[in-house]
């Protein structure tokens, strides 16, 4: 059997069949993808110079006060679980290239010799299964590559995600701080007066017991509060990347953004399950691989190891020609004929259908749910803004002018000013609540990262 012409056939096959890498490896579909749903930046530095431009973009962002979008955009340049994730698109790709590229031939010798007579087999077999399934195994990469990056692009935007919320957490955590900070000083001033007062037995202990207990709460107070901000700051280093102390301090912005003047109005809930909603468009991928997966499987479910190719033999002395022919091996299905792995295929398939449907259902909820939340928070922290906070202005004012006239004690004062800077505080975590009730609701638009 000549061997050239079949192995001329298969190098044709091998170089229509082939395909290179790509020059972005994915990535600009990623990145494009950030871009509109986030308007930021996405870069995987994989050279030194683009890691020395990355870094330079890092510490300009930072030598200024971070707002909740510079927090991201630096969350998105310098995180390296996200880097790490970028990697899974050059093993998918490298998937992809290798399912177009042929097994290499297997060669086979048997050797045996004895008294001059010589016994010898040389086998030149190909895999000839996989040149007939070349464009199912193909096919199937090519949809796990688009799987890859949508799932990447899921955990960009569950970083920003994140890092928003992060954000506002540790300029609440901040705010609150200084705001307890006053109680406490407040506090303390009651404490020592309430001193004084009973050393000059104007007052009995009962009142100073009292003013002390005031001063000890607002300690433990201040010293919880600190203990937040440190965590909550601590948190959001880490998901900036900025972990390694070396790097320009973080300074975070003064407060948090005021409301604004009103909300979105609710979402056409089934054109962002249909339409917006990432992970369901990751799913259906994975069930349209999983169909793709349930045909190759059918269409070698009795014969799936077929190798064919030439083989000489010679018997006798060395001057005996060789004996040419071919071989041909593959599996007779008389104990498995595949019945079983296409039941279990059968099975994923149906599997994923199920949990997409399901996943759909859960959507609708969720957006409704987040949705709630949104506005719920949005009406609390606006009710506080023009309704609480005036009236506590108010009554400071009349208490104030009271205690002038001497109608209250220097005690009430202070109580009542307790109470002000306490009412303050409420407001600023009620704004940090609205302003995390619309970064989940924002997120519940795009889809969530499938667990």
């Amino acid at each position: 059997m000549n061997v050239r012409p079949l192995l001329a056939m298969l190098a044709a096959l091998e170089l229509v069949g082939c395909a290179g890498f790509s020059t972005d490896g994915g990535f600009d579909a990623v990145a494009e993808a950030a871009h509109k749903h986030l308007a930021k930046d996405l870069e995987w530095p994989r050279t030194d110079d683009e890691q020395t431009k990355v870094r330079k973009h890092v510490d300009a962002l930072l030598a200024l006060p971070l707002g909740a979008d510079e927090a991201v955009q630096i969350a998105l340049l310098n995180n390296r679980s996200l880097q790490a994730d970028f990697e899974q698109l050059g093993i998918s790709e490298a998937d992809l290239v290798q399912s177009g590229r042929l097994p290499n031939p297997r060669f086979d010798l048997r050797h045996a010799a004895a008294g001059g007579q010589y016994d010898i087999e040389e086998t030149l077999t190909f895999n000839i299964l996989s040149l007939f399934t070349m464009g199912y195994a193909r096919d199937i990469e090519r949809r796990r590559f688009a799987e890859v990056q949508n799932a990447v692009v899921l955990q960009v935007l569950q970083l920003a995600k994140d890092t928003r919320e992060a954000f506002f957490a540790a300029v609440a955590a901040q705010d609150s701080v200084t705001y307890m900070a006053q109680v406490n000083a407040v506090a303390e001033t009651g404490a020592r007066l309430s001193d004084k007062m009973v050393a000059a037995g104007n007052w009995n202990r009962l009142d100073q017991s009292r003013e002390q207990i005031f001063h000890i709460d607002a300690v433990q107070s201040l010293a919880r509060a600190r203990l937040q901000a440190d965590g909550a700051r601590e948190k959001l280093t880490r998901l900036m990347g900025l972990g390694g102390g070396d790097g320009p301090a973080v300074q975070l912005a003064a407060h948090l953004p005021e409301l604004p003047a009103g909300i979105d109005n609710p979402p056409d809930i089934e054109a962002a399950v249909l339409q917006n909603r990432l992970d369901l468009r990751l799913m259906r991928l994975q069930v349209d691989e999983l169909a793709h997966r349930l045909k190759l499987t059918k269409a070698t479910r009795f014969i799936n190891v077929l190798d064919v190719g030439p083989t000489r033999v010679r018997q006798g002395t060395r001057e005996d020609s060789y004996i040419t022919g071919y071989a041909l091996s593959f599996e007779v299905p008389i104990f498995d004929s595949g019945g079983a792995r296409v039941k279990k295929s059968e099975a994923l398939y149906a599997q994923a259908v199920d949990r997409f449907a399901q996943a759909a259902v859960d959507a609708r909820s969720e957006i409704r749910q987040a949705y709630g939340n949104y506005r719920a928070a949005f009406d609390l922290a606006r009710r506080l803004r023009d309704e609480a906070t005036p009236l506590q202005k108010a009554v400071a004012q009349q208490n104030l002018l009271r205690y002038n006239a001497s109608l209250i004690s220097v005690f009430e004062l202070l109580a009542d000013a307790r109470e002000q800077v306490l009412g303050a505080d409420q407001y600023i975590q009620s704004v940090r609540d609205f302003w995390i009730a619309k970064t989940e609701f924002d997120s519940a638009l795009l889809g969530s990262t499938p667990l």
